[in-house]
């Protein structure tokens, strides 16, 4: 087996992380064959509920410094953490970044939420994850319970492809950051915070998919040309779309009582999709029909496929969702060429108790 190293090379890298560290007593050979391991992914507690997390973090902040500090930091393709930290162990976080950059990761993933709790928080530099020279080799950046302090003068992620930022605390110049990231594919935002209003420049003429989920900004702006797949979950607030759309597969969950007619007039650029996703959630009681403004015959010419949720909120002797149905019929209409939908109510009762 020693004169294979090609063999030992692809043993390590099926193996867990902790099984891969104990083939080191196998023999003198294999004492520092884990060290070069390629994918390296840690996870700790992620509730401050439970009794021993606070036991629990502490072994898995002592097994990352420790095998970070081992590691020889060649050929480092991955490197994940998920694991809650707080924020007076922070300073962890900054050796665990060094690291990262200084071993050339391609994807990062630092998840450091607490599912249960939201004021832990841990400030991330983004100059940190740039090597010396001011680049960085990261392809895909997940981030997870960290403040980052955004601008336009960090310019080293020219290769970053795929970006998903999960209650992160954004201040500063967001937009100037992301166009410097002219390689930008995939983009995913999900309950941050600290924008007023999200814009995404022209420079991300490469964004494929852009996903916007319980972001409480007053409007989305984006100018992505070759944008195929777009998501928004959340409010209803303006969304504009700039440029010639390649759009073909839209996601749109508007919350509030008027949020099914929203989805079919409010949102110009989703009209030349061929799959459509749509959702409304409704107060039985309020709900009036929406009247749509007209649109040409075939406003969704080349619309295929379609999944409507309404999540109707009631209680028993009010329960209707009549009006929801209605709208989605008057919309139908407009798609000529639809092939399949599926139709999803849900109706939540509200029983008083006495």
């Amino acid at each position: 087996m020693e004169d294979l190293p090609d063999v030992q090379a692809v043993i390590m890298s099926l193996l867990p992380l902790k099984m891969a560290v104990r083939t080191s007593i196998v023999s003198k050979n294999w004492r520092m064959l884990w060290t070069f391991r390629c994918n390296l992914s840690f996870k700790g507690p992620r509730y401050l509920c439970e009794n021993d997390t606070k036991i629990q973090q502490a072994k898995c902040i002592e097994t990352v410094n420790c095998v970070i500090h081992q590691h020889s930091q060649i050929g480092i393709n991955k490197f994940s953490i998920r694991c809650g930290l707080f924020e007076e162990d922070s300073v962890h976080l900054g050796r665990w970044i060094r690291f990262a950059a200084s071993s050339k990761a391609k994807i990062i993933h630092l998840d450091l939420r607490f599912k249960d709790v939201f004021e832990e928080v841990n400030h991330l530099h983004l100059e940190a994850l740039l090597d010396a020279q001011g680049s960085s080799f990261v392809r895909s950046l997940f981030l997870g319970g960290v403040v980052i302090k955004p601008h336009s003068a960090i310019c080293g992620f020219t290769i970053l492809r795929r970006l998903v930022l999960q209650s992160v605390t954004i201040s500063g110049d967001f937009t100037g950051f992301l166009a410097n990231c002219a390689a930008l594919e995939d983009l995913e935002m999900i309950e941050c915070s600290g924008l007023t209003n999200l814009i995404i420049p022209q420079q991300l003429d490469k964004l494929q998919h852009l996903l916007i989920d319980g972001m409480e900004v007053e409007m989305v702006e984006f100018y992505a040309a070759d944008l195929s797949h777009f998501e928004y979950k959340g409010q209803v607030v303006p969304i504009v779309h700039h440029g010639c759309s390649k759009l073909e597969k839209a996601t749109i969950m508007f919350s509030g009582k008027k949020g099914l007619a929203k989805a079919f007039t409010a949102v110009p650029s989703i009209l030349p999709v061929k799959i459509l996703n749509v959702q409304s959630v409704a107060l039985s009681k309020y709900s009036q029909l929406q009247k749509l403004p007209t649109r040409p015959d075939g406003m969704f010419m080349h619309l295929r496929h379609m999944t409507c949720r309404i999540i109707v909120h009631s209680r028993p002797q009010e329960a209707n969702y009549d009006i929801e149905v209605l709208q989605l019929a008057y919309c139908l209409d407009a798609a000529p060429q639809l092939e399949t939908l599926q139709l999803n109510v849900i109706v939540v009762l509200f029983i008083k108790k006495y």
